[in-house]
């Protein structure tokens, strides 16, 4: 059996009988719904975004409504999902599309992918899905298929590595039915050719893997290069007076870019205290330190250690950056996972062992 031949007919045949066909955003053609499920579906798992897609076009049930929406309001249905970078460019490219393009979502990949938060992978995919254009992606499970099913060596993400995965996607396209050959590329890697345990006597491709046949599959594709993982530390305020809690708006780049966040203190205050009663102009009452909770992103792993403080009368900030929110609305409003974490142990039941330190669990996570 030719290895590249037949390789497009072996996944869409295979698709057929045992590929997912029942996905919410398999059910149309709407760019705006293809495109809204492929922001959400980058290092997320579909399970997770399910919720997410139907509460968000309940919320936002078009291109219109999501450009004319504010960011707030995107930011706090996006709470939970990370990468916060990929809500806020979601919301740039909604107001392109109806600024710059009249309202119609580009019909061609190359355009696609001139909107802010769109690569070249994301587009040709939307393209595909949406208009039929025959155009090769080249996500996290297509490249473990192709390393795997051709023995590429090397880590995908090094440039000539990833340059040589893109002539071969390409070169594997089929004449027709491209839609369905990626949804089976993206199928096969999520479900059978997996990162760990894949199960290749169910594969349409164990016949011709080099990996298979050569005994690499555990080897390929190559892991990334490991490097030192930084370990930072912040302290960050917990705020509250007379059952409204003070929160910060992050800058609009960077980490959690656009969320409210607790106030964090100066890493040279020594004296927390006086630091928030200059900083605020606050009647202290109280202050306790919390226990630590610790957050990976993709890059580093974050210490975060709360202090609480339960102010009185005086100045009170609220501002453009800094907003009393009242502790009813805490989960209306749109926070990181690590600073909901932090203000549901203050201000939910405390469970057992919290005492000891807080360690949050989700994927690590990028800005």
């Amino acid at each position: 059996m030719n290895g590249r031949s037949d390789f497009a007919q072996r996944l869409i045949d295979w698709h057929r009988d045992h590929g997912r066909h029942d996905l919410p955003w398999q059910r149309t053609n709407d760019p705006y719904r293809v495109w809204l499920s492929e922001i959400m579906l980058q290092q997320t798992q579909v399970d997770t975004v399910i919720p997410y897609y139907a509460r968000f076009l309940a919320r936002f049930p078009d291109i219109a409504a999501l450009a004319a929406a504010p960011l707030d309001d995107v930011l706090a249905l996006w709470s939970g999902l990370g990468y916060y970078a990929r809500a806020r460019n979601l919301h740039k490219a909604a107001r392109a599309v109806i600024d710059d393009h009249g309202g119609c979502f580009p019909s061609r990949a190359d355009g696609i992918a001139e909107l802010p938060g769109i690569g070249r992978s994301t587009a040709a995919a939307i393209a595909a899905f949406s208009f039929g254009e025959r155009a090769a992606i080249l996500d996290g499970n297509v490249k473990r298929v192709l390393c795997r099913a051709f023995g590429v060596d090397g880590f995908p993400g090094e440039r000539t590595v990833e340059t040589r995965l893109w002539e071969l996607a390409e070169s594997l396209l089929p004449a027709a039915d491209v839609g369905t050959y990626i949804q089976a590329q993206m199928d096969l890697g999520a479900t059978v050719c997996t990162r760990g345990r894949p199960a290749c006597d169910r594969c349409p491709l164990a016949e011709s893997c080099v990996a298979r046949r050569e005994d690499r599959v555990a080897s390929l594709p190559a892991a990334r290069p490991r490097k030192a993982v930084p370990q930072r530390h912040v302290r960050v305020a917990v705020i509250q007076s007379d059952g409204r809690v003070l929160l910060e708006r992050r800058p609009p780049a960077g980490i959690w870019g656009g969320l409210l966040a607790l106030p964090e203190i100066p890493e040279s205050e020594t004296e927390p205290a006086r630091w928030l009663e200059a900083r605020f102009g606050v009647v202290l009452r109280s202050s306790l330190a919390l226990p630590p909770l610790h957050h990976a992103f993709t890059h580093f792993r974050l210490e975060i250690l709360p202090i609480r403080f339960e102010v009185g009368e005086g100045r009170l900030v609220a501002d453009d950056t800094h907003r009393w929110l009242a502790l009813a609305d805490l989960d209306s409003a749109g926070l990181p996972t690590p600073v909901r974490r932090i203000l549901d142990g203050c201000f939910a039941a405390v469970r057992p062992g919290d005492q000891a330190g807080i360690e949050d669990s989700r994927a690590p996570q990028s800005p």
